[in-house]
């Protein structure tokens, strides 16, 4: 991959968008992950606005310190960059004693935060005319689609998503991301138990990105070994899953027989 000039590819991409759309600039939840890390900075790269947003639902000290690490590496850098930390655990706490215990299942409380995050995004791109910058990459969006519909999915604009997640680290290490978010283990941080992406899916994210190739590519499925095997039916299972999430919202088309056609005097 030409990584300097996909930098250069992205950055102009979101200034243009940026201006197109009349906004001021951008605003990225960032979370001490790669992702993150690496779609906020390609944001400050275009001298637009940016906020990024911390937002903790109980969350591990060490996530918590690799984003603080990142914001002030960025604002070093970057004088339109703005670090904002918002406590979500108090309205998450709101929403635990409002629901009943038997919808308090670990997927859906855990697809609670995210969206929980999504809406505090929205409410400073309201305010300050920005555009929400999503941080899934390809695997994540059109591989096996690990996201939250309406939470980390409801975005603006996908600076990344057209990136494998080894991609994403070759960017990571040319922008200079900081060593302990390139080494750090990749989670989304949604579970109490703080488990890893790897430990959610059951493959790891290189082996997901041999599977959507393969899969692609229509290969000779009789020579792969037993783990290739489980490693495509994990990654086959999760994007037939996952396709509500990964295809655009159906529509209803209706036939235009059924349809009035009204007719206006001019």
């Amino acid at each position: 991959m030409q990584t300097e000039k996909v930098i250069d590819h992205i950055v102009e991409w979101l200034a243009g968008y940026c201006d197109q759309a009349g906004m001021n600039g951008f605003a990225v939840g960032i979370s001490g992950g790669i992702d993150s890390a690496v779609t906020s900075t390609l944001c400050a790269k275009t001298g637009r606005t940016v906020y990024l947003l911390t937002m903790p639902i109980y969350s591990p000290p060490d996530q918590l310190v690799l984003a603080g690490n990142h914001l002030n590496w960025l604002k070093n850098q970057f004088p339109d960059v703005q670090g904002i930390t918002v406590d979500l655990t108090p309205v998450f706490e709101a929403i635990e004693k409002s629901l009943p215990p038997d919808l308090q299942d670990g997927l859906t409380m855990a697809n609670t935060r995210s969206r929980l995050r999504m809406v505090t995004l929205y409410a400073y791109a309201s305010h300050y005319r920005l555009l929400v910058a999503g941080t899934g990459n390809k695997i994540e969006d059109f591989g096996v689609g690990f996201f939250t519909k309406y939470g980390d999915g409801g975005v603006d604009i996908s600076p990344i998503a057209d990136l494998m997640k080894s991609e994403v680290y070759e960017v990571g290490r040319s922008l200079g991301i900081i060593d302990a978010i390139l080494q750090a283990t990749p989670t989304d941080g949604l579970w109490a138990d703080n488990r890893s992406d790897e430990a959610q899916i059951g493959a790891t994210y290189d082996e997901l990105e041999w599977a959507m190739r393969f899969d692609k590519s229509a290969g000779d499925e009789s020579r792969l070994t037993d783990r290739q095997r489980q490693v495509l039916s994990i990654f086959r299972r999760l994007h037939q899953a996952n396709r509500h999430k990964i295809d655009p919202i159906p529509v209803a088309e209706i036939p235009d027989e059924y349809k009035v056609t009204y007719r206006f005097k001019v």
